[in-house]
């Protein structure tokens, strides 16, 4: 018999869930595994074992999970170490996998779970252990090097510009308006806040200034914009990264308890919109002064979903279990563009060692000149990725109907 795991790590995107959806209907269509079992928690829970059996679901139940934001199998920040370092969690990873009889392995997430990817791999490889390592690429901050873009990320930029064009809507009611500051997440790219110049009125962006942490952040020069914006339309509204450094490299502001890291080392970000709005209070341009902080809905947000997100989510769940079928390991799934409008993509294998631990940071020529704003390159590529209403089925009081996968019933052996 051949039966694979599948399991999910890292930050959770609306779409995540729709990759295992792929993996599960391309089997059902196909019958290439015999059995699929899911990990709970990513390789977290797997090295405990924590498995579950998904291959009873049928075709309403994986079509509901694909519609279903969050890591239907819990998630996980847990790196690996060597296999020098650790060889134990190794063999008690690939001793679980003999014992239910698995034979591939497919790992949805970003930066950090393809490091556990091609460590495994690698670690197989040099061990002449035969089973197949493939990673499903995920993330709404789509930073993963050699890819065109990352499952996860048009959604949230969908969110973002909609969200960007109604808030922006509200804050413009008043003869005097203020200024509106509106924060998304990206600890260490911009992509997500460049998102915001899709939001237009009358095929112009609502946004007057796009701060990304590509750009070493200037306080004089940006009091003087604000001031100068402010005074010739009483309203200024703006979008910032989570992730804003000042010229030395250091970020705006940075939540330090407990550490101020997650297991990942990464550091926990936040609160640079209060930031901001302080600095314009102090220099006494005005006290009017709105700020939001768009937070995890940038990664749950299903009602905003692009369904173009949605079906590449699921096809690229599909095109995992073809390549491991054919008999690959080691890789990303790859997206590559082939059209932009209409837009037209295929996949590819990308080895999962020239992913992990990089980060594809937003082109510095894609910013403008004075560091505030973003190019008409940045539209072409970004529109695209936003398109389409998403097909989620509605219950008899107008909510979305979700799956849950049952993380309990745990599978024993």
């Amino acid at each position: 018999m051949r039966r694979c795991l599948i399991a999910q790590s890292g930050g959770p995107t609306p779409v995540i869930n729709a990759s295992v959806a792929g993996v599960l209907m391309e089997n059902k269509l196909n019958g290439y595994f015999d059995e699929i079992y899911g990990g709970i928690n990513g390789i977290e829970g797997i090295l405990k074992e924590r498995l579950v059996y998904l291959s009873d679901m049928d075709e309403n139940a994986i079509n509901n999970l694909k519609y279903t934001p969050s890591s239907g199998l819990g998630s996980c920040r847990y790196r690996l170490k060597s296999a020098g370092e650790s060889p134990e969690e190794y063999e008690r990873f690939f001793k679980i996998l003999d014992k239910y009889q698995i034979d591939t392995f497919f790992y949805v997430g970003g930066n950090d779970s393809m490091d556990t990817v091609s460590k495994l791999s690698g670690y197989a490889r040099e061990h002449s252990i035969d089973k197949k390592i493939l990673g499903i690429p995920k993330t709404i901050d789509n930073d993963l090097v050699n890819t065109d873009h990352c499952p996860g990320f048009g959604s949230a930029a969908r969110l973002i510009a909609t969200t960007t064009l109604e808030t922006y809507l509200d804050s413009t009611v008043y003869s005097n308006n203020g200024i509106f500051i509106l924060e998304t997440m990206g600890r260490d790219t911009g992509w997500l806040a460049a998102s915001s110049v899709l939001a237009t009125i009358n095929d112009k962006p609502v946004v007057d200034f796009i701060y990304l942490p590509e750009r070493a952040f200037d306080k004089e020069v940006f009091l003087k914009d604000v001031e100068r914006v402010y005074k010739e339309k009483k309203h200024v509204y703006i979008v910032v990264s989570e992730g804003l450094k000042d010229s030395e490299g250091k970020y705006l502001s940075e939540i330090v308890p407990h550490g101020g890291h997650d297991n990942f080392g990464h550091a926990q970000l936040g609160g640079v919109a209060g930031y901001l709005k302080s600095l314009i209070i102090d220099s006494g341009i005005t006290s009017r002064v709105k700020t939001l902080e768009l937070g995890v809905i940038q990664r749950c947000g299903m009602h905003m979903a692009s369904s173009v997100d949605i079906e590449e989510a699921f096809s690229a769940g599909k095109a995992a279990v073809n390549y491991a079928v054919e008999g690959f390991s080691g890789y990303m799934i790859g997206i590559r563009r082939t059209n932009d409008l209409p837009y037209e993509y295929d996949f590819f294998l990308i080895d999962a060692s020239e992913v992990c631990n990089k980060i594809k940071h937003f082109p510095l020529e894609w910013i403008s000149a004075s560091g505030n704003f973003v190019t008409a390159e940045a539209v072409e590529y970004l529109r695209p990725l936003i398109y389409g209403d998403n097909s989620i089925e509605i219950n008899a009081v107008g909510l979305p109907v979700y799956y849950s996968i049952d993380k309990n019933n745990l599978v024993t052996k």
